[in-house]
């Protein structure tokens, strides 16, 4: 399958999916990555990972945003340019926050979870309204 990089394509066909659970960002040591995180920034003040919040109570990891996990279906190319800017911008007319990561298939939005359906609802809207 080849990657889209055409803007109005990329949101006409974006299909945002809702994974079930919540998700925390938490910072960890560096060398910590047996976690098994869902993903992972290495800063200088530690290892930023993404896991399912029961996995990080489970490790008494302390954390302060509870996310809702939205997946982009589309194949976006890497380079492709105006996506993020789009959905984050129809989320951040809503209010809401919305951290963006990137994966080589999909970008990925983490919204605050009790707004997770709100956000599917918007992205909806949003690639119907292209």
């Amino acid at each position: 399958m080849t990657a889209e990089r055409d803007l109005q394509r990329l949101l006409a066909s974006m299909e945002p999916v809702l994974r079930p659970g919540t998700f925390v960002f938490a910072v960890v040591p560096n060398g910590a990555e047996d976690l098994a995180p869902e993903a992972t920034v290495r800063e200088e003040e530690g290892l930023t990972v993404v896991l399912p919040r029961e996995r990080a109570d489970a490790l008494g990891l302390s954390y302060d945003y509870v996310a809702a996990w939205i997946t982009l279906r589309v194949h976006s190319a890497l380079d492709a340019v105006g996506l993020t800017s789009a959905v984050s911008s129809a989320l951040a007319a809503a209010g809401m926050s919305c951290n963006v990561i990137a994966g080589y298939h999909h970008d990925h939005l983490l919204v605050p979870a009790e707004r997770g359906d709100e956000a599917v609802r918007l992205l909806r809207e949003l690639s119907r309204g292209v």
